[in-house]
């Protein structure tokens, strides 16, 4: 009960500053290095050859769906169990969490065997290059049956975030990104007696740090977070449970599940050019993750404290943290615009670049990265819609943006002007983001945050 009171206390009255730095920083910095084990693995497989680049370009909105699915999850048993720890039902807060632990391990079977079963058709779809299609096949087939490390190690830190412990997932993280950023130069090009194992490899060596990622964070759960017990002895699943958690985890899902879809999209209208125009765009995805993913750690740390202090009905705590989380968020993205605007042939050289894909990808990343001054904007009060339970709204946004103005735009750019004007499709549909955004905070700003 003392930690639970210690808990209350910090979330509820510590300066909104203090605490959502204190909340985030360690996030940030886990995002970080995530964001580099994602892009290290992309030049250690371009090592091999740009089609090896293409093929795991190719796989990513697979990637990115299960990683949807997981956080959608997550972000349901966070904003619920964050509420009740507000509410100080700590019974529910127990509950939530055993029953969020249940449906990750019945996403993972489900999404284990369909992806796996459909690997081979999915490559199809996308290119008739057989190497690619091997080299992707091999990839996403790995990924696919092993990724229970993924939706365990997401659920395990959710757990641990929302009960303000982001510090000990800095720690999980880390350790993992780090066993991921040994093991791929050693599994990819065969070092220190092992098989050289290409593309494979660099599967391997990403599931081995998330299982180690994952095992270390059930051991923290236990150990050392007491406001939460996730004991599944005598589990029985809650209808009414669960349907609370998929209320706010779906619209979750499908927002981030938009994204392979918009993802696949474009990589069909860059293959009307060449496949070059493909490995860009997978580049300019590991590239923007060192700017994107401190926002998201941002937003992980602000999640719990509006969903904490909306449930103990604080509304000066819960506009202060929106205002700030905003601020930061923008601050991030001009450092992102700065760097890609002024040295985009050094971060393409880190890939391997042909003098093709230089050609290429420098304008597209000029051209897209004004986008990011209205994507953190955007970010952050999605985040809000899904801590003040609306995610529904996150929904609508990310559906205008992705599927209603970017792909359309990106195709009629291409057909009309070529290739190099497609990338222009970023910068337009965030534009038409942040009108929606508004929009939308206001109308929840009025139904939720003003009646406190």
């Amino acid at each position: 009960m003392e930690e639970t009171i210690q808990q209350e206390n910090k979330m509820g009255i510590m300066p909104i500053p203090k605490l959502l730095m204190g909340m985030s920083l360690p996030m940030m910095l886990s995002m970080m290095i995530q964001a580099l084990y994602n892009v290290v693995d992309s030049v250690f497989v371009a090592q091999i050859n740009e089609n090896a680049l293409t093929a795991v370009s190719l796989v990513f909105p697979v990637q990115n769906l299960m990683i949807a699915i997981a956080v959608g999850l997550c972000v349901g048993v966070n904003a619920l169990l964050s509420r009740n720890l507000g509410e100080k039902d700590f019974d529910g807060a127990n509950a939530a969490a055993r029953n969020g632990i249940f449906l990750s391990l019945i996403c993972y079977v489900m999404f284990a065997i369909v992806s796996a079963s459909l690997s081979d058709l999915f490559l199809r779809v996308q290119t008739s290059d057989v190497q690619i299609r091997e080299y992707g096949t091999t990839y996403m087939r790995i990924i696919s049956v092993c990724c229970i490390g993924v939706y365990m190690q997401l659920m395990m830190e959710r757990l641990l975030q929302s009960t303000g412990r982001t510090f000990l997932t800095m720690i999980t993280q880390s350790v993992g990104a780090i066993i991921n950023l040994i093991m791929d130069p050693i599994l990819i090009f065969g070092l220190l007696g092992f098989p050289k194992m290409g593309v494979a490899g660099a599967a391997l060596a990403t599931i081995f740090g998330q299982l180690v990622a994952m095992g270390l964070a059930v051991f923290m759960n236990i150990k050392w977070n007491p406001d939460v017990n996730i004991s599944m002895k005598r589990f029985r699943p809650d209808k009414k449970i669960l349907g609370k958690i998929l209320a706010v985890g779906i619209p979750t899902t499908v927002v981030q599940a938009i994204g392979s879809v918009m993802t696949f999209g474009f990589n069909k209208i860059l293959l009307m050019f060449t496949p070059t125009a493909t490995a860009v765009f997978g580049v300019y995805f590991k590239l923007n993750s060192f700017i994107f993913m401190p926002v998201f750690g941002l937003n992980n740390g602000m999640v719990p404290i509006i969903a904490y202090n909306y449930g103990a009905r604080k509304k000066k705590r819960i506009v202060d943290t929106i205002r700030l989380s905003v601020i930061a968020a923008v601050c991030l993205m001009v450092i992102g615009l700065i760097v890609f605007m002024t040295i985009p042939g050094l971060l393409l050289s880190m890939f391997n670049a042909s003098e093709d894909m230089l050609a290429i990808g420098i304008p597209a990343l000029r051209i897209i990265c004004p986008s990011f001054l209205f994507a953190g904007y955007c970010i952050v009060i999605g985040s809000v819609f899904q801590a003040l339970g609306n995610g529904i709204y996150s929904l609508w946004v990310s559906l205008a943006r992705q599927l209603f103005v970017l792909l359309p735009s990106a195709y009629i750019l291409a057909v009309t002007f070529g290739l190099d004007y497609v990338w222009w499709s970023y910068p337009i549909a965030e534009v038409a983001s942040v009108a929606l955004t508004t929009i939308l905070f206001r109308k929840i700003y009025r139904q939720k945050i003003s009646q406190l």
